[in-house]
């Protein structure tokens, strides 16, 4: 009997210490440096956690100096890694879902209970080590299934940190293209003003009608409105990039941004570098490969789990001045009420939309690619249009109008309605450039498997604009 306890403890401690060595863990620093070896592009190898005082100090300073100088789209991703703390949330959530991922791969602490009985003078003392044995035995499959979970949290971090670093791109370029539309909003109610004000001194000395100058004044209050529209429009897209990067109110007043948006490339991207710059493995594939690995294993486990549970107990027993007793206990449910049929079918179910997800997320991959890339060539084209030809235009008419109107062959309102026309395709401008950064950032999210779709409407009104600008 003695042999055969020992036997049964030695293999209980073999299997234990087997299954223990096994288990699943996660370290963040290495999931953090994983994201920065995916994501490189977005994160700039710049993504890391805040833990302590030291830290949090170490990313003030970084923030300090940033905001020293006006802030590009670079430094606007920068201010994010290292300032918002909406940021640094989404980090622990991501930790914590990974180590609780973690943790379902891991053995049940096993149970020890001590029990004294008295019967007459005699006083018996049993202890009992119990542990789920169906636990132990599955050990390698949870934690397989644990470590696919881990995958999916690690890959959802990635892909939150390329979304993330998405939106700030393109809030940035909103912010910016909305201030410097401002700006020229306002130069057109200064000619606008200039246009009413003439117009009222010409009725004045009768040279002019109520009507016409009542619409020289109507167009003076609309470019008042539209002036009054673009400063809250360029607040609204300043705050929304505040918010982003998590500034607060002595942060936000600091903030200084470009007075214009960069110059287009020279070239656009061709189908070939997009294919070059494509990610191998985009991450929504990556995430719904690892979503239908994780429900393919526990599909498995769940065949074993959900119809009976087993469980072993280690007895060891003695009376004072009696020999002591020692034994085991095998505890199995019995499958009688429920067979787990319906558990099974749940994970079918489970799996099947897991697999078909996939087949759906490659099917849509090449699709949201080439829109993306249209949407981008597009805004591409649109933007060089203005640049090479309504621009251009637009100076050549000024110029002649200049000398038209010192040969006295017009007057001073064609001229000033000339430089209001001009001043509007600058602006139709400004918003074509901000189309092609907009497209810019979401192809390059796009190429890594976070598609972010321009929309029609965008490039829609963006064309009207060309047509106007003529």
């Amino acid at each position: 009997m003695n042999f055969r306890f020992r036997k049964i403890k030695t293999l209980v401690l073999v299997t234990a210490v087997i299954g223990l060595s096994g288990c699943a863990s996660y370290d963040l620093n290495k999931g953090l440096g994983r994201v920065n070896r995916d994501a490189n592009g977005f994160t700039q190898n710049d993504l890391n956690f805040a833990k302590n005082k030291e830290d949090r100090d170490k990313r003030l300073a970084a923030t300090n100096q940033l905001l020293a100088k006006p802030v590009g789209q670079k430094e606007a991703v920068q201010l994010l890694l290292a300032n918002s703390p909406a940021f640094q949330a989404l980090l622990a959530k991501h930790w914590a879902q990974a180590a609780g991922a973690a943790q379902s791969g891991r053995i049940s602490n096993p149970t020890f209970a001590f029990e004294s009985v008295v019967t007459g003078s005699e006083t018996e003392l049993t202890r009992f080590f119990t542990f789920g044995l169906l636990d132990l035995i599955t050990l390698p499959q949870r934690s397989a299934i644990a470590n696919f979970q881990i995958e999916q949290a690690q890959i959802r971090m990635t892909a939150e940190v390329v979304d993330q670093v998405t939106q700030v791109r393109q809030s940035w370029v909103r912010a910016v293209a909305a201030a410097q539309s401002y700006k020229y909003a306002d130069q057109v109610l200064a000619s606008a003003e200039a246009s009413a004000e003439l117009a009222r001194r010409m009725e004045s000395v009768g040279n002019f009608n109520k009507l016409t100058r009542a619409r020289h004044q109507a167009f003076y209050a609309d470019a008042a409105t539209q002036l009054a529209t673009a400063k809250q429009l360029a607040l609204l897209r300043k705050e929304e990039l505040v918010r982003l990067l998590g500034l607060d109110e002595d942060q936000a007043k600091q903030l200084v941004l470009p007075e214009r948006l960069p110059d287009l490339p020279k070239q656009p991207m061709t189908p070939e570098n997009v294919s070059k710059q494509l990610s191998q493995e985009r991450l929504d594939i990556q995430q719904a490969k690892a979503a239908l690995n994780a429900a393919a294993k526990a599909q498995g486990l769940n065949r074993v789990t959900s119809l009976t549970d087993i469980e072993l107990s280690v007895i060891l027993s003695n009376v004072p001045n009696h020999s002591s007793s020692r034994g085991y206990e095998v505890g199995v449910k019995l499958p009688i009420f429920d067979w787990g049929d319906m558990q099974r079918d749940a994970m079918n179910a489970q799996t099947l939309a897991a697999a078909n997800q996939l087949e759906a997320t490659i099917r849509s991959a090449g699709s949201s690619l080439r829109e993306n890339y249209a949407a981008y060539r597009t805004a591409y084209d649109i933007s060089m249009h203005y640049k090479e030809e309504v621009i251009p235009l637009r100076k050549v008419i000024s110029e002649e109008n200049v000398l038209r109107y010192n040969g006295m062959l017009i007057g001073v309102f064609e001229l000033l309605a000339d430089s209001r026309d001009q001043i509007g395709a600058v602006i139709s401008a400004i918003e074509a450039e901000q189309q092609f950064w907009l497209a810019d950032a979401a192809l390059q999210a796009t190429l890594i498997g976070r598609p972010t779709s321009m929309g029609l409407a965008a490039i829609s009104s963006t064309t009207s604009n060309t047509a106007a600008g003529h």
